[in-house]
């Protein structure tokens, strides 16, 4: 669906890997029906946005292999601008498999967006911009990134964008230990913060969603999510609880991209608080009952939950 007048414009950065999984949710070792799709947290947030009837855009670095041009085209044919995407000819494109029902594995190491750097960051236009989601996984992925992460937050600001951020550890990546203060001092810049309630608990002790935001008292929209009990969001001095929905899990990861592309679609409108957090709740149980990282099919939307 072609964005209309209202719409208003997300950019998203990050690492988007190729990811193969089984079609019917059979394990890797059995399984004889594969498909390769495109999987990363942020690419994956555009798509949801674009799927409400915003414009959306994602940048990163893909490497200039067939891998990076299917990555390209799926996350394209979401709806997602991809213009600015840069192909990289030294390193290759990040990949990893769903086994559904025990995990996922990565093979990312030395990928294209792990070489992200500063100056990708001061190449970046800020023009009609109205909000830039970014995500945690990126400063776990090198040196470069973590600097390339604080300078978009940094000159994000600057260009009066506000900036969405989710915590999303990956304990593959780096221990808690390592990435509390590095996740808790980027959390502190943001506008928007989105983050597991347990997650917290392993990266900074806190157990309730009170203890976060006491955490984070300076966070303007707190976004706490308590896995498929409910999801809390402190926007100033109110407090908004909305309920979990019932989902049949056939692959959990992905949901949780879902949930903040849903919230932040229904931000963009305008929406209220609640309505926010519902329309993140129904994308998240949309996408739990696929192998996929996005809603299969989706015919993009405009309005509140549905």
């Amino acid at each position: 669906m072609t964005p209309d007048a209202g719409s208003r414009t997300l950019l998203c950065i990050g690492e988007t890997m190729a990811m193969v999984t089984s079609r019917a949710g059979d394990p890797v070792e059995d399984a004889d029906d594969f498909r390769v799709e495109a999987g990363g947290a942020e690419s994956n947030v555009a798509g949801h946005v674009a799927a409400r009837g915003h414009r959306a855009r994602w940048f990163s670095r893909l490497g200039d292999d067939a891998l990076g041009r299917r990555v390209l085209r799926r996350v394209a044919e979401r709806g997602v601008d991809v213009s600015a995407v840069r192909f990289d000819a030294d390193h290759p494109t990040g990949l990893y498999v769903k086994d559904p029902g025990r995990g996922v594995v990565y093979y990312r190491r030395g990928s294209a967006a792990s070489f992200l750097d500063a100056a990708d960051a001061d190449a970046l236009s800020w023009e009609g911009v109205d909000l830039v989601h970014v995500s945690g996984i990126t400063a776990a992925l090198s040196a470069s990134c973590a600097r390339f992460l604080d300078r978009v937050m940094t000159r994000a600001r600057a260009a009066g964008v506000p900036v969405s951020f989710d915590v999303n550890h990956r304990p593959a990546l780096w221990s808690a230990a390592d990435a509390g203060p590095v996740l808790r001092a980027a959390a502190v810049q943001a506008d928007v913060v989105f983050v597991g309630r347990d997650e917290a608990e392993t990266l900074w002790g806190t157990g309730t969603a009170e203890e976060i935001r006491a955490l984070l008292p300076a966070v303007p929209e707190l976004v706490i999510k308590d896995a498929d009990v409910r999801a809390t969001a402190f926007v100033g001095a109110e407090r908004v609880d909305a309920p979990a929905l019932r989902a049949e899990v056939v692959e959990p990861v992905g949901a949780g991209d879902a949930f903040a592309g849903g919230y932040l679609a229904e931000r963009l409108s305008g929406s209220p608080v609640r309505a926010r957090l519902e329309a993140g709740h129904a994308r998240a149980a949309l996408v739990l009952r696929t192998t996929g990282d996005t809603v299969e099919d989706d015919a993009p939307t405009r309005g509140g939950a549905e």
